[in-house]
């Protein structure tokens, strides 16, 4: 059974940075695509990256392209977000999940596809 675990949420004004980090365990990270995902409060969950098992197919949503850039190390079973220039429409606890497939290449949507996900990391940008 494969377990994430996010880190590396916190409070940080705009413009600011942070990255976030989702740590896995149980099964070898690279036999996953990772997406990250995230919900603000009164609104559905969104997605806002994502990054195939080999690392070399990304996706990112329009909202977030430019500032955001996610990354995995497979030998350390762990994905990135690293989340620059940082809006308070980004405050919203995110999400990594994965996504068990055959082929190298990843999708944020639809998030039925994502097989495990973990509990989430509150960001909050406000000055």
């Amino acid at each position: 059974q494969l377990q994430l675990v996010e880190s590396g949420g916190g409070l940080v004004q705009p413009g600011g940075s942070l990255r976030l980090s989702c740590a896995a365990s149980g099964i070898a990270l690279d036999y996953f695509a990772i997406g990250w995902f995230r919900q603000a409060p009164g609104k559905e969950r969104e997605g806002v990256s994502c990054i195939s098992r080999s690392g070399r197919s990304i996706n990112y949503a329009d909202s977030v392209k430019g500032r955001f850039t996610i990354s995995r190390d497979n030998a350390k079973n762990t994905v990135y977000l690293q989340m620059n220039s940082l809006k308070p429409e980004d405050t919203a606890v995110y999400y990594c999940a994965a996504q068990q497939t055959l082929f190298d290449g990843c999708v944020l949507g639809p998030q039925t596809k994502y097989n495990y996900w973990g509990q989430g990391t509150q960001v909050t940008v406000s000055s």
